[in-house]
């Protein structure tokens, strides 16, 4: 298994919304370490890796959102530290703005080289607003969407497909369309953190095929698969490359503070390494668990996990989940 990329990231920034299907499982506790901390340790890390490491691409972010006290020294600091989020901000979760803040935003946004705006939409505007867990969410964003168009800042939209939304995706479609989206695309939602939730929502053949073919053009087929083509397969997981994310927390923060990044890089790595192989691999995973005829959609990397997920209850498996993007961990692709 080969690292090729490593992600220090810390969670310190709140968001103003309660997702249903949250990656993160925000619940309004704020689990990063301090700012400034993070940024100190960050920018002493990637400038280790660059000069011990320069294969690997390294990088800081933050979250739960991108709403920062200062966004625009936020955005200074990503910049000088070489971060892909400098020019692309992930709009959601962000807190209330008027037409005019929103102006202003966009605005400054502009001024500060951003170069590409998305969005994540859940339905139409009352279903949207409880995925998201707040009222006006949907008004929100389309205030946003309407200040980018007409400032000319390109923005894209995402949209999690289930079966319990897929009768608005036509016309949601439309609506984004109109607002000047530059690009749509459906994707399946992970059953990581929140994810759970929503397993019995998950979309299938049935539902997807009551899509208009035009709204369907915008999943990615070569992705996002029902359980039975990804089966079909011989070797659906081609996992050969990880990430390395060191997330700072108030827990770790003192320890990483008086170690080099490689070490933590290596630290890390073990933890991967342990964490699969307490699982059989996929393929036996999907013999014991797997439905062949399984007409749900997943991308391969949730397929997987949702096996090793019922492999863990089955057995009383207790064993440091390195997929849980709060904590430091990895990423296989």
């Amino acid at each position: 298994m080969q690292t090729t990329s490593v992600m220090i990231q810390s969670l310190c920034v709140p968001c103003f919304n309660r997702c249903r299907y949250c990656l993160l499982a925000w619940n309004g506790k704020i689990e990063g370490a301090a700012w400034n901390r993070s940024v100190e340790i960050a920018e002493r890390f990637l400038r280790e890796l660059r000069e011990q490491r320069p294969d690997l691409d390294s990088s800081f972010s933050f979250g739960y959102s991108m709403e920062h006290p200062d966004l625009k020294e936020a955005i200074h600091t990503l910049r000088r530290l070489g971060s892909p989020t400098a020019d692309f901000l992930q709009c959601d979760g962000m807190k209330m703005r008027t037409v005019q803040e929103c102006i202003e935003l966009i605005d400054m946004l502009l001024s500060e080289g951003i170069k590409h705006l998305n969005f994540t939409i859940y339905g139409l505007s009352e279903y949207h607003d409880r995925f998201a867990g707040r009222t006006g969410d949907f008004e929100l964003l389309m205030r946003m969407m309407e200040a980018a168009d007409t400032a000319g800042l390109p923005f894209s939209t995402g949209i999690p497909l289930t079966t319990e939304n897929a009768a608005q995706i036509n016309e949601l479609v439309q609506i984004l369309k109109n607002a000047g989206s530059r690009q749509i695309s459906l994707f399946i939602p992970h059953e990581e953190g929140r994810g759970k939730l929503l397993r019995e929502v998950r979309l299938d053949e049935k539902t997807f095929q009551q899509l208009s073919p035009e709204s369907q053009k915008l999943l990615n087929r070569s992705i996002f698969r029902t359980e039975g083509e990804w089966l079909s397969e011989p070797d659906p997981v081609k996992d050969e490359q990880r990430m390395i994310i060191i997330s700072l927390r108030p827990e770790n923060i003192d320890a990483y503070e008086k170690s080099d990044a490689l070490s933590v890089v290596h630290e890390i790595e073990a933890l991967d390494e342990n964490y699969y192989a307490s699982f059989p691999g996929f393929g036996e995973l999907a013999e014991i668990y797997g439905d062949p005829e399984g007409d749900r959609f997943y991308r391969i990397r949730d397929l997987y996990y949702h096996y090793r997920e019922q492999y863990a209850l089955e057995h009383n498996l207790h064993v440091y989940d390195v997929t849980d993007e709060r904590k430091s961990g990895s990423r296989r692709f």
